[in-house]
């Protein structure tokens, strides 16, 4: 597996919501990093260093970001630092999602493009249009746009924070 065709499927997991903006899928990757490593024996690909991931409104920071392929194609990415960014705005359908950006943090991040879900692991904080929840661990499944929070051993409890909705117009 090349990096040039991990790529792309690396940033289509990383839409990190099922209302990420629909255009962002029609744009150029870009991908910095201060190393790289492919392993096309392994299927693998390892970005190092400062990686920091743009495609359309999607922006992803963090240290490091391994891809895998398994044998169907399907693409599995795990990010870490301290902590990992992501940042992407919403698709403007329906109308109230217009101009709202979903951004997330954790110590690791992992996508799975096989079931459409992304994880949140340590110190884990997602936030859309003002509405955040913060746990240990958060599970994003794209596909259904459902979330679970869970707190850490012995860290008590899961915290959201939800913003009133506007008065209709």
């Amino acid at each position: 597996m090349s990096h040039r065709t991990c790529l792309p499927l690396l940033l289509a997991l990383a839409a990190a919501a099922a209302n990420a903006e629909q255009s962002d899928s029609t744009k150029p990757t870009q991908i910095e990093a201060n190393r790289m490593h492919a392993d096309d024996a392994r299927r693998m690909n390892i970005f190092e260093g400062n990686v920091v991931v743009t495609r359309g409104t999607l922006n992803i920071r963090a240290d490091r970001i391994v891809v895998r392929q398994d044998a169907d194609g399907f693409q599995y990415a795990t990010a870490t630092g301290a902590p990992v960014r992501f940042r992407q705005r919403q698709d403007p359908k329906p109308p109230e999602t217009e101009g709202v950006w979903l951004e997330g943090e954790a110590k690791r991040i992992e996508l799975n493009e096989k079931t459409g879900k992304i994880e949140l692991f340590e110190s884990a904080r997602v936030n859309r249009g003002g509405d955040e929840v913060t746990g240990n661990y958060i599970l994003v499944d794209q596909r259904s746009d459902f979330f679970t929070v869970t707190p850490g051993k012995g860290e008590g409890r899961v915290r959201a924070t939800l913003q009133p909705k506007p008065p209709a117009k």
